[in-house]
């Protein structure tokens, strides 16, 4: 009896099987689809994912590495790196869109969940605000400041201009721990409860601040800090 074969080249193996048979290197290699001289793409695809660092490692890779740093890899021209940059902002983006039918600003879980995916691959502090309605519905959503690998710059001022601008019922203040740890340091406490005192004073309350880390984040709200 004749030995059944199976396609080797990813492409044929997606026609054959779908996607949901190949991996992670084999699904990066149909992005790249040619290799270079002695490394085929699936080569080449491997290399890429061999690159993160833990615990962002495997496909999490792709958010970490810059362009530059991708066309060190053989085979690898700026046309492949700005793919691969691509395909893991379609990935945020994906994520995103995926929740945002579900998606519960009164929820300090859903919150999380929702900027979990762009947040916590941010190499630097970032601190977000999201004005609110009455109703939880996001009206805008301000970036206060970007800072160092450890500390960031949240001016109150700023923060309460920003929602009074955006004629803000509530507000959610939220920030990441490029750590990956999302507890809270002693700035971030003091900061919540200066911000939460003048947000009162304003009769704009701060509902929550959350912080993200790597899968994980920290509430507030849900911690019992915030108290009227």
């Amino acid at each position: 009896m004749k030995e059944k074969t199976y396609p080797e080249k990813p492409y044929e193996r997606f026609k054959a099987f779908g996607a949901g048979a190949l991996t992670d290197a084999e699904l990066l290699a149909v992005i790249l689809r040619t290799g270079t001289k002695g490394s085929d793409a699936v080569d080449i695809s491997a290399k890429v994912l061999s690159l993160g660092k833990a615990p962002r490692q495997g496909l999490l890779s792709l958010f970490d590495l810059d362009i530059r740093e991708l066309m060190k890899i053989p085979g690898i021209g700026e046309v492949k790196a700005v793919k691969l940059k691509c395909l893991a902002e379609l990935c945020t983006r994906m994520h995103e869109a995926g929740l945002k039918s579900g998606f519960c600003a009164n929820s300090p879980s859903l919150v999380a969940e929702f900027y979990m995916e762009r947040l916590r691959h941010e190499k630097n502090e970032c601190v977000l605000l999201l004005s609110l309605d009455a109703k939880g519905k996001v009206l805008r959503e301000s970036v206060i400041s970007k800072g160092s690998v450890n500390r960031s710059l949240a001016p109150v001022r700023q923060i309460l201009l920003e929602a009074l601008d955006a004629e803000a019922v509530n507000i959610i203040l939220l920030h990441n721990h490029p750590s990956g740890d999302p507890s809270p340091s002693g700035d971030d406490e003091r900061l919540t409860e200066k911000l939460f005192t003048t947000c009162l004073q304003a009769d704009i309350p701060l509902i929550d601040h959350i912080i993200i880390g790597d899968n994980t984040y920290f509430s507030f709200k849900e911690s019992g800090f915030l108290h009227g």
